[in-house]
């Protein structure tokens, strides 16, 4: 007998049979208790899903504000609107169900590279809400509805800002370090958030009946904006890098090529709504200064309009390369062309021009059709489970049967990030080379 493989397995916290057979006992139990039925769609339900309202919501949006619209769009507006909320709803309930019934996960999810970047699309989701509520519900209800949209629009932006400066730390300091290879434009994700909440911002002020309300709502609408706008141009001169060194990325994200339209067409929605906005509540304090900051802004979103116009040709080449599978990475499609349509259907009203006022009713139809395929796709997937799906489960299952080595060693250990174990594993490595 080897004694070196006699003093290893003698080592005290190093993991026996026993230990082993308790740990896979368990994430077997897990898996085979949590993958049927409901709690399959429980456990499986990511962030993602919350795209989906963000699509749904910028569709309703569109239909409300066409260029040549009607009653029956506006009623139909009304219809996608109501989807939107029931979805919302509906999935905020099964995520907080989720992350009751399985203590650990948020934090694993948050641990993901990439399924902890589609936290973004919860506030982006609730902003489309937002709006929907001052361009339908004030008619109806009144002063009661103005309050419900300032209401909500302020826990938009706590949600966003905190989305915006917490996520990209976690890239810096939690996600495990991967190449620029691996980057994808799923990153803007959680920048664009605060973009989204500005814009909103601006809807939300255009109708509040206090001055000094609408005064405070404005300078937070700014600040927002610049919190996200400035950051998502750092994140695109990085993705633009990586586009030019590593080529296209792999068919199953490639959808994520549209995405750079997102803060650049929200962006210059933001800019003009809330340029509009200064010139009726900025005169009190001098004659012109609200009407030079609105021509400034109307300058400025159509330059960033313009950016946005190189982003789509890239995007719109790099999906006539190959054919893709449909994946939850399909609502790429929706958000992104439609803030970028309703961006053109704004610039049209301000210049005014009807060059814009046809392309952006071109571009609006476009969108409500891929959010018909999509959404069909979406249920498709849903029914027949292929949608339900979470990676990071797997490394919830892995921590699980951690935690149970160290309850059955009877030996408590410290609290550290899987980062940090997994530094510790590669430095170990490192030093056997050596």
């Amino acid at each position: 007998m080897d004694p070196a493989a006699t003093h290893e397995e003698a080592l005290p916290g190093r993991p026996t049979g026993e230990q082993h057979t308790a740990a896979e006992d368990l994430v077997a139990s897990f898996s085979a208790r949590n993958q049927h039925g409901w709690r399959r769609v429980v456990l499986n339900f990511t962030p993602s899903w919350f795209a989906a309202t963000m699509g749904t919501g910028i569709a309703s949006i569109l239909l409300h504000t066409l260029p040549y619209n009607g009653d029956w769009l506006y009623w139909l507006s009304v219809i996608v609107f109501c989807l939107n909320i029931g979805l919302f709803c509906t999935f905020l309930s099964i995520s907080i169900l989720r992350y009751t019934m399985f203590p650990g996960l948020f934090m694993a999810m948050i641990r993901h590279p990439v399924q902890s970047l589609f936290c973004g699309t919860f506030p982006m989701g609730l902003a489309t809400i937002v709006n929907m509520v001052v361009f339908v519900c004030i008619a109806h209800w009144g002063p009661g509805a103005i309050t419900l949209a300032w209401t909500l629009w302020w826990i938009d932006v706590a949600l966003a800002v905190t989305t915006c400066m917490w996520l990209p730390f976690i890239i810096m300091h939690i996600h495990r370090r991967s190449e620029l290879s691996q980057m994808t434009a799923a990153w803007l994700l959680p920048v664009v958030t605060t973009i989204v909440a500005a814009a909103s911002g601006g809807i939300v002020a255009e109708v509040l009946p206090n001055r000094q309300h609408q005064l405070w709502t404005i300078v937070t609408s700014y600040v927002l904006w610049g919190t996200g706008f400035p950051l998502a141009m750092v994140v695109l001169v990085m993705y633009f890098h990586r586009l030019t060194i590593h080529r296209l990325p792999a068919r199953e994200v490639i959808v994520s090529v549209f995405l750079p339209l997102g803060p650049l067409g929200q962006g210059s929605f933001a800019l003009m709504q809330l340029g509009k906005v200064c010139a009726e509540v900025l005169p009190f304090d001098h004659p012109d200064g609200g009407r030079i900051i609105y021509s400034v802004s109307l300058v400025a979103a159509l330059v960033i309009w313009g950016y946005g116009l190189v982003w789509l040709f890239f995007a719109v080449a790099s999906i006539t390369r190959s054919k893709f599978p449909f994946n939850m990475g399909w609502w790429g499609f929706t958000f992104p062309l439609g803030v970028y349509a309703v961006a053109t259907c704004t610039l049209a009203k301000e210049i005014p021009s009807e060059f814009f006022r046809v392309l952006g009713t071109i571009f609006s139809v476009a969108v409500i059709l891929l959010w018909m395929v999509v959404g069909a796709g979406t249920l498709r997937g849903a029914l027949s489970g292929e949608l339900l799906y979470a990676p990071c489960v797997e490394q919830y299952e892995e921590w699980l049967g951690r935690r149970e080595k160290d309850r059955v060693t009877d030996r408590p250990t410290p609290l550290r990030h899987w980062r940090k174990e997994e530094e510790d594993v590669e430095a170990e490595a490192k030093k056997q080379e050596v």
